[in-house]
């Protein structure tokens, strides 16, 4: 049944999966204007009456990153002088989240920066997903609800017969969220050990646990050039693991990675739709992806209802 007093809204990053969540709600998708100026400034016009309504406005900061956090920035803004009661920024994707903290001098935190901005836009809290790192949850001075989309990607695992398994980390931060998978699998658990030689650039050196012989899934939070990904999956080729699959919240594939991808070892590439996937993408064979409304219709439905969202946190 349709809930009362509350409004979804979206930009233009990621329509589709506004679509499938308030289809999940039985809810119309709100209706705003959303576009630019001719010298590219982001113009929005909320065409229905929000006054003490519970917002909810559903926008990844993916590529066009900057476009796309301004059209969250001014929905946000919009509502809050229309007198919308709570406003929720519901982000699939957190971008700006990979600067979390100096690690040279005179280096932004922009991570920090966007939370700001995200909260004095005028968003009542903010429900997330796979955040790059945790701690950016406590950037900002609002509520944080931050999912994952492990039940989602273990839901594909589970369908899928490997044979012995290990779950792989691409590199040390990653453990943690290797070590559940690899707990909710009963598989094992292997590391890249890599070093990073500049931006968007790594080299994978050795494999740390055994993966001889054994199927091998290297989970991480999001893929981007695909660089580290396909010097792991070479590496644990080498290491004679196989077969090789890849798993990932959000697609980012900026640049050559499609390609990159495509000519990989992996049979396959299972990400979710946080992040809508370019033409390219689609075509790719490789590239599976998964949807993530019916998780995030929960949460929101769980919100306005102000019941306990910590039973998703999973």
């Amino acid at each position: 049944m349709p809930f009362s007093n509350i409004k979804l809204f979206t930009g233009n990053a990621n329509p589709a999966l506004a679509g499938k969540i308030c289809d999940q709600l039985h809810q119309p998708l709100g209706n705003a204007l959303v576009r630019q100026f001719s010298d590219g400034e982001i113009m929005v016009e909320i065409s229905e009456n929000t006054r003490g309504a519970d917002a909810f406005v559903i926008q990844p900061t993916c590529k066009p990153g900057n476009d796309n956090l301004m059209e969250l920035l001014i929905l946000i803004d919009a509502l809050k002088r229309a007198s919308a009661w709570r406003i929720t920024a519901v982000i699939p994707y957190f971008g700006y989240a990979r600067q979390d903290r100096k690690v040279a001098p005179r280096a932004p935190i922009t991570a920090k920066l966007v939370a700001d901005l995200i909260t004095v836009a005028g968003a009542s809290r903010v429900l997330t997903m796979d955040l790059h790192a945790g701690q950016i949850q406590g950037f900002f001075n609002i509520p944080v609800d931050h999912l994952y989309a492990s039940p989602v990607l273990l839901g594909y695992l589970h369908g899928i017969d490997l044979g012995e398994t290990v779950i792989v980390s691409p590199d040390a931060g990653g453990v943690e969220r290797a070590r559940a998978f690899a707990k909710r699998l009963g598989a094992g658990l292997a590391i890249i050990d890599k070093r990073r030689t500049g931006p968007n650039i790594s080299q994978a050196m050795n494999i740390v646990g055994d993966v001889k012989g054994k199927a091998a899934i290297v989970i991480d939070d999001m893929i981007d050039t695909g660089g580290t990904l396909v010097e792991g999956l070479k590496a644990l080729q080498a290491a004679g693991a196989g077969p090789l699959l890849a798993c990932a919240t959000h697609p980012v594939f900026s640049g050559s990675a499609v390609e990159r991808l495509q000519d990989s070892p992996a049979e396959k590439i299972v990400v979710t739709d946080s992040i809508p996937l370019s033409e390219e993408a689609q075509k790719c064979e490789k590239i599976i992806q998964l949807s993530v409304d019916e998780l995030l219709a929960e949460a929101i439905r769980r919100i306005h209802d102000n019941e306990s969202v910590s039973s998703l946190f999973v």
